[in-house]
């Protein structure tokens, strides 16, 4: 059967499109914010923004957010590395629009800041992720340093949980549907 006549079987194509099409976009924001960034905030002192809501400045982070598991950056990308896998694992079975996009936006700050830590220094599994903004003051004095990719993760995380909360199941399937299908007698 094709999948113009059955129109259950293409939307795993359109969703896997969603979600590809979102992890390309977001990851080429975070590539590009982070080559403008280096060229143009490297050694210079923090620059105050937006009246000093947001400060741009690098810092070059060995850990994750919070500055979490510094020196374990090779642990850190063989968990980006996974996350990458279970969501390419997850396509085929992706039939929600949300999901969809909360699963790009993390795969794209999966993907941007693995980028950093195989091919910026110190070396490969050993980089350093750059980050350059900073919120409410300079070197991250209230609001650890954080970039796109660290954005990307935060809210395609909290869209997920949102949808989970909501009952939101990434298979297109509302928890409670689910409940009363099994709890529905068979005939």
């Amino acid at each position: 059967m094709s999948t113009e006549s059955n129109p259950e079987q293409s939307r795993p194509p359109r969703k896997a499109a969603i979600l590809l099409g979102t992890a390309v976009v977001f990851f080429a924001f975070d590539l590009v914010t982070k080559v403008v960034a280096l060229a143009q905030l490297e050694g210079r002192e923090p620059v105050r923004a937006l009246g000093g809501l947001v400060y741009l400045q690098i810092v070059r982070n060995p850990g994750a957010a919070f500055s979490i598991a510094t020196g374990m950056t090779w642990v850190l990308a063989l968990v980006a590395i996974g996350v990458v896998v279970a969501i390419i694992w997850l396509l085929p079975r992706l039939r929600s629009v949300g999901w969809a996009i909360g699963l790009g936006l993390v795969l794209a700050g999966a993907v941007g800041n693995l980028v950093d830590r195989f091919f910026r220094a110190p070396g490969p599994l050993h980089g350093h992720v750059v980050d350059f903004v900073s919120l409410f003051g300079p070197d991250g004095e209230y609001w650890p340093v954080f970039n796109v990719a660290d954005s990307s993760i935060v809210v395609g995380g909290i869209l997920i949980v949102v949808l989970s909360l909501l009952g939101y199941e990434y298979d297109g399937r509302r928890s409670r549907d689910k409940k009363k299908t099994e709890a529905a007698p068979s005939e």
